[in-house]
């Protein structure tokens, strides 16, 4: 991800907003997508009414219609990103987590669904801007975290000292690497990107959080 082609948010006419050209949008976008299938709702687009206000379509094309998981038997997930979203509640109790996740993951996953697909919808819209309301600058940063977390778990980032590593491997990182290399250094670059924009935001919003 080029990072000429994405600027970071600033306060702009009442909202926060960010430059991210086309290609960028388009790999964000993706990301966004894969992390909301990860929480298993595929992303689709919204219905639009007569009265031209948009609307969540039928379960046919629109995920979040009707949504609902099963509470019964919750374990902690194989995958280790999607644990990195749904984290257990005790690290020594397996009741106890089992009884923390049959009564808040449903809502859990629903709460993080819905600010993916809205970051999602926003980055499908055409032109360079990506503006967000103040009132919904909480739940883009939330999002935007959890993108953060499944890229990072794919690095295997864990700690400051982890990335603060691979920040230093990008620097001096050189051409003729091997397509593992490679495709590293693009989920580095990414992470790197993610960090930025969601810092970028962060920094906008702590002037309004008295208000």
């Amino acid at each position: 991800m080029r990072t000429e082609a994405v600027r970071g948010f600033t306060r702009r006419r009442g909202a926060f907003v960010a430059e991210i050209s086309g290609d960028e949008r388009t790999i964000l976008a993706r990301v966004v997508a894969d992390t909301s299938e990860l929480l298993g709702v595929r992303l689709g687009p919204l219905e639009e009414a007569p009265d031209g206000v948009s609307r969540p379509g039928d379960p046919a094309t629109d995920p979040l219609a009707g949504l609902a998981w099963s509470a019964d038997g919750l374990l902690t997930p194989a995958d280790p990103a999607l644990a990195r979203l749904l984290p257990d509640a005790s690290v020594t109790d397996d009741e106890v987590s089992a009884e923390f996740r049959r009564l808040t993951e449903a809502e859990l996953r629903q709460t993080k669904t819905a600010r993916l697909r809205m970051v999602w919808m926003a980055l499908q819209a055409p032109g360079s801007e990506v503006r967000v309301a103040p009132e919904h600058a909480m739940e883009w940063a939330g999002a935007l975290n959890d993108v953060r977390l499944v890229v990072a778990e794919r690095l295997d980032i864990r700690t400051e000292e982890d990335a603060e590593e691979l920040h230093r491997a990008a620097l001096r990182r050189s051409t003729g690497g091997s397509d593992q290399d490679e495709v590293r250094e693009a989920l580095g670059m990414l992470y790197s990107a993610l960090s930025w924009l969601q810092e970028s935001l962060l920094q906008v919003m702590l002037p309004t959080l008295d208000d």
